[in-house]
């Protein structure tokens, strides 16, 4: 009963410090890995350790699954190959650098040291898209960032396991088996997920139970992973390739009204995991320090080094990759904003905290492993460090680069493409006037509608151009007078039940109905 209270606590104040991040306009991640510390310092509070199975087969799936639905199809195709050159080449050199650096200043052994190296190589989707999100960056570069902390990882865990491999075992490294257990990882992930997300699709394209669908929903990145573990390949791989495909054809898949619940639902979850993740981080490393021996006193300075070196090499590492990109694009001048940016969005997060927590913990010939509880609070350190610093940093580096879309630019976007629906609209309302098949007191009930969008589209850019007359548009007023009817309509309602006029299961749909039309005005 105790840990199930000791969850539930966690939710709770997960869920409070993301609701107060989001008010101040803060990044979540790292508010709630400093409030996650400040309560793990508070004397009488219960140390927390964290399983690698909870977070790699609990909380890892379904945010993978979420980070890879949200990857446009259009974007990833134009930036495959830097994505292909970070997710390989990046995790290497950071993986060596830190390797290199860590057996030089801290007391790790060399082999320790390249598993800390392995660990720390690669950025995580998680925290990258969690902190993303609240940045308009221009698409090419967000899909960049993300698909890199995606698609990074079998790197990564191949270079892990062939690191505690010679850890545990004191051996040579046999890199030739590490590249064919790369292509196994990476290539049969890619297979599984292709293959669950072929099934799934089959399925939803027969399923309109929005409560059925949004179960397959949820069970979809579980069975992604745990087949591609079970056949010894890449979970997180099958898992992100399943929400890539899912994802750029999920419009197909279902209709509005799941579409809608299906949002609800996995944001909610979405919401629930990233929060109780982000805080379990800070939670742990208090008490990863405790168990430290005493002369590893100075992991401070040791986080503080392997950080820097992070981003001094992923800084190297982009800078001429981004030059060459911009001089094939034509670009005569180099520029440096995207880079830096580049640089500063490659945090840390809970894909490096599973990795560390999988470190056997005694070697071959079963004494234990002395350097393993320095590599976690290295690891946990370095996480924390990169979703403090630069999450609460990202957003100034951002509005120094001048690299972010403007909302102006965004509003005036969608101000063009709802003009363009509008007429689209009124286009094929003529058509069918002319063919007669349509009474014409519902063609002009509907000419009213779009009209009246296509009047509320031209007033948004006309409002940006500067030529906006003061007066309000006749569409906003009639926005605004629905939503008092709407105010006055759900009284009613709720009246005629309370006089038992009408069941429960009416009030609820209409009710419903009343809700979805107050969405619609408030989108418009």
């Amino acid at each position: 009963m105790r840990s199930v209270g000791t969850v539930l606590a966690l939710v709770i104040l997960a869920t409070v410090v993301a609701t107060f991040a989001r008010r101040w306009r803060m990044p979540a991640p790292s508010l709630l890995v400093v409030a996650g510390l400040a309560v793990a310092l508070l004397p009488g509070t219960p140390q927390i350790e964290i399983s690698p199975e909870i977070i790699g087969l609990v909380v890892l799936p379904p945010l993978l699954y979420a980070s890879a639905e949200d990857m446009p199809w259009r974007e990833l195709r134009a930036v495959w190959k830097p994505v292909g050159i970070l997710a390989i080449g990046l995790v290497l050199a950071s993986a060596a650098a830190v390797g290199a650096v860590a057996a030089l200043v801290t007391p790790l052994s060399w082999q320790m040291a390249f598993v800390l190296g392995a660990i720390l190589a690669s950025t995580d989707p998680v925290a990258v898209t969690a902190l993303g999100r609240r940045l308009a960056l221009p698409p090419k570069v967000q899909v960049l960032v993300q698909a890199e902390s995606l698609f990074n990882d079998a790197t990564s865990l191949v270079l892990v396991r062939v690191a505690a491999g010679i850890a545990v075992a004191s051996a040579a490294a046999n890199w030739g088996a590490a590249g064919g257990e790369f292509l196994l990882l990476a290539g049969g992930g890619t297979v599984i997920g292709a293959a669950v997300a072929g099934v799934v699709a089959l399925i939803r394209r027969r399923t309109e139970e929005p409560v059925l669908e949004t179960v397959i929903a949820l069970v979809t990145p579980y069975a992604a992973y745990l087949l591609a573990e079970a056949a010894h390949t890449s979970g997180v791989t099958s898992c992100v390739v399943a929400g890539v495909i899912l994802g750029g054809r999920g419009d197909r898949l279902t209709n509005a009204r799941i579409r809608l619940q299906l949002h609800a639902v996995y944001g909610t979850v979405v919401f629930l995991l990233e929060s109780v993740v982000f805080s379990l981080i800070g939670l742990a490393l208090p008490a990863q320090v405790r168990a430290l021996a005493d002369g590893d006193r100075s992991w401070p300075l040791y986080a503080l080094v392997v950080a820097a070196t992070l981003i001094a090499v992923r800084l190297l590492w982009l800078a001429p990759l981004s030059a060459v990109v911009q001089r094939k694009g034509g670009i005569g001048r180099m520029n440096w904003r995207v880079p830096v940016v580049l640089t500063w969005a490659g945090t840390r997060g809970v894909m490096p905290l599973a990795a560390a927590l999988s470190i056997p913990e005694a070697a071959m010939d079963g004494t234990a492993l002395a350097d393993r509880p320095l590599v976690l609070v290295l690891t946990t350190s370095v996480v924390v460090v990169t979703l403090v610093v630069q999450g609460f940093t990202l957003a100034p580096v951002v509005r120094a680069s001048r690299i972010a879309l403007e909302p102006a630019h965004t509003e005036r976007e969608e101000a063009r493409a709802r003009s363009r629906l509008a007429h689209a609209g009124l286009a094929r309302l003529e058509e069918l006037a002319e063919l007669e098949v349509v009474p014409e007191v519902v063609l002009d009930r509907l000419r009213r509608g779009l009209n009246a969008r296509l009047d509320d589209a031209r007033d948004r850019l006309a409002e940006h151009n500067g030529t906006a007359a003061a007066t309000e548009s006749a569409d906003l007023v009639y926005r605004q007078l629905r939503r008092d009817v709407i105010a006055v309509e759900t009284e009613e309602l709720q009246r005629l039940y309370d006089t038992h006029r009408i069941s429960d299961t009416t009030r609820r749909r209409l009710q419903r109905s009343l809700d979805l039309e107050e969405a619609r005005l408030a989108d418009a």
